[in-house]
């Protein structure tokens, strides 16, 4: 059994939400683009101040990255972002 990496987004954060119980959205047209799905676990990097957490997404609209709850405090607006899925792959 392998865990390899199944999708990567690179992007830049477009909002936050910090009255919200938590996740990340994605727009759609991104969550299309790299196969993510509603409530599927990502892992998220913020390349501008180096904090990483894993947290699970939301749909959102068009292109848009917007950090909710808790998570909105680990990120700014511009700030840019790697967000990473895995899957599990058997075999060898």
């Amino acid at each position: 059994m392998k865990i390899m990496l199944a999708s990567k987004i690179e992007g830049m954060i477009t909002g936050k939400n910090l009255h919200y119980s938590g996740s990340i959205t994605i727009g759609r047209d991104l969550m299309a683009d790299t196969n993510l799905i509603p409530f599927e676990q990502v892992h998220v990097l913020n390349k501008s101040n180096g904090e990483r957490f894993i947290t699970y997404t939301l749909e959102g609209k068009g292109r848009e990255i917007i950090l909710n709850g808790a998570a909105a405090r680990l990120g700014e607006v511009g700030d840019e972002v790697i967000i990473l899925s895995y899957e599990i792959c058997w075999g060898g």
